[in-house]
């Protein structure tokens, strides 16, 4: 079911914006404003490829989450993106973080991000992040494997304290691509309900008095549209509390089901209903926990691109037109070293013609990046103006989740700065990575 998890965006087409953030406009020049600012006044700016993030937005979806889910924690997920002011922007809006490494952790309490109010996750936490969590005091650890209670404990010491929870697999398929459902047994996350693995656990956590078992968890995928998997993983969840109510006398006071939600990033494609998936997960934990006469947890999501995906623009220049073999290949400045998910995970996107107005008819045309892959494209088969040319601008929308966080330094081109836009300024959050970053690492003979 498509939803706008934001007010403001029309729900047609009209305009070609319809995946855009609420504050892109159109410019009689052929020009997109976001935030206020023209986006190829930010090309000209900060110089291409470039990350564009609508301040106005984050904060609005944040602000969207607290009043659709007004009696669960509502935690960010750091992964989807992560940079000191969208720390603040998240603190600000009375969110939660969750994250998955030592790296996060410590840019999240260093930028002033209460640390009680983290979760913190991980198949296969490193001694390293560990320690960090234990030092920094954070709210929550999320044990992933059964190795991880002993190690843990261990960390925590004969004197010490640390509250977790238990990611559980509840069996559920979910998600876009095979490669981002993680519900299901056989991969890599969580323990298994149908084996019996995930209750073992919960006996060995209870077993460690420096361990406080405070709820469980569950992830079931990414991209996803459709409620029912939520229902669905949520009536098993609820399930095992019962179980662990019966075995071992405790009433667990949390269950956090995670994120996934998922966004359109072409007009016409599916996003997930927000108000049907709280009123669906409201309803099914009352009735669920009255059947198992338990008291009702306190619910936790966990949403990442649906806060920071739509806020996002990314820019490219045109350096390159091919016309071979009845194809057109347009050429630009970045590639999957700055958005790896269509070679990933075939991600789709809606690439525009922004800075400009053509007359031309569209032409089908596949949008490539430079690097030395022939897997290096970023949109196949999209619609563009048949004069597109070198130097023009390129706009691909649904960029502020997944791409800065998953960039890379393949060929040595260097990652690209983010720019925040609002109220018709522009201001650089993080710098493009360059030459003198690379050599600087590099201090080998």
């Amino acid at each position: 079911m498509t939803t706008a998890l934001v007010p403001g965006r029309a729900a047609d087409d009209a305009d070609g914006l319809a995946v855009w953030p609420a504050s892109a406009r159109r410019l009689p020049d052929g020009d997109v404003l976001v935030g206020g600012v023209p986006l190829a006044q930010v090309a000209h700016r900060f110089g291409t490829p470039v990350y564009v993030l609508d301040e106005a937005e984050v904060r609005t979806r944040c602000r969207m989450y607290r009043e659709t889910f007004p009696d669960a924690d509502v935690m960010y997920a750091a992964k989807a993106l992560l940079c000191r002011a969208v720390i603040h922007w998240v603190r600000d809006e009375g969110l939660g973080l969750d994250v998955c490494s030592a790296g996060e952790l410590e840019l999240a309490v260093t930028s002033g991000f209460p640390p009680e109010r983290i979760v913190m996750h991980g198949n296969a936490k490193s001694p390293r992040d560990l320690e960090t969590a234990l030092r920094l005091g954070v709210g929550r650890l999320v044990i992933d494997s059964p190795s991880e209670i002993a190690r843990l404990a261990a960390a925590v010491g004969p004197h010490g304290h640390q509250r977790v929870m238990l990611r559980v697999t509840p069996g559920v398929s979910a998600g876009g691509h095979e490669k981002i459902r993680t519900g299901t047994d056989g991969q890599k996350f969580g323990l298994s309900l149908a084996d019996g693995s995930a209750e073992h656990a919960v006996a060995r956590i209870l077993s460690q008095p420096q361990l406080r078992l405070t709820g469980l968890h569950c992830h079931i995928g990414s991209q996803i549209t459709d409620v029912e998997p939520y229902v669905a993983s949520l009536r098993r969840m609820v399930g095992l509390m019962a179980r662990i109510r019966d075995v071992h006398g405790i009433a667990l006071p949390e269950l956090d089901m995670g994120g996934g939600h998922g966004v359109p990033y072409r007009p016409g494609e599916p996003g997930l209903d927000l108000t049907a998936l709280a009123r669906a997960l409201r309803g099914e934990l009352s009735a669920s926990c009255a059947a198992a006469g338990l008291d009702v947890p306190r619910l936790v999501v966990e949403p990442g691109r649906a806060v920071t995906g739509p806020a996002g623009v990314a820019l490219y220049r045109v350096l390159a037109v091919k016309r071979t073999g009845g194809q057109v290949f347009v050429a630009v400045d970045g590639g999957m070293s700055d958005n790896p998910r269509p070679a990933l995970y075939g991600a789709r996107y809606a690439p525009r013609l922004i800075g400009r107005r053509s007359p031309a008819a569209p032409t089908t045309a596949t949008v490539v990046g430079r690097h030395c892959e022939a897997g290096d494209v970023l949109a196949a088969d999209v619609e563009l103006p048949g004069d597109i040319r070198p130097g023009d601008l390129v706009a691909v929308p649904v960029a502020g989740a997944y791409h800065l966080s998953m960039a890379s330094g393949y060929n040595l081109v260097g990652r690209p700065p983010v720019v925040a836009v609002r109220n018709g300024s522009a201001r650089l959050l993080v710098r493009r990575e360059t030459l003198d970053d690379f050599r600087s690492r590099d201090v080998g003979e």
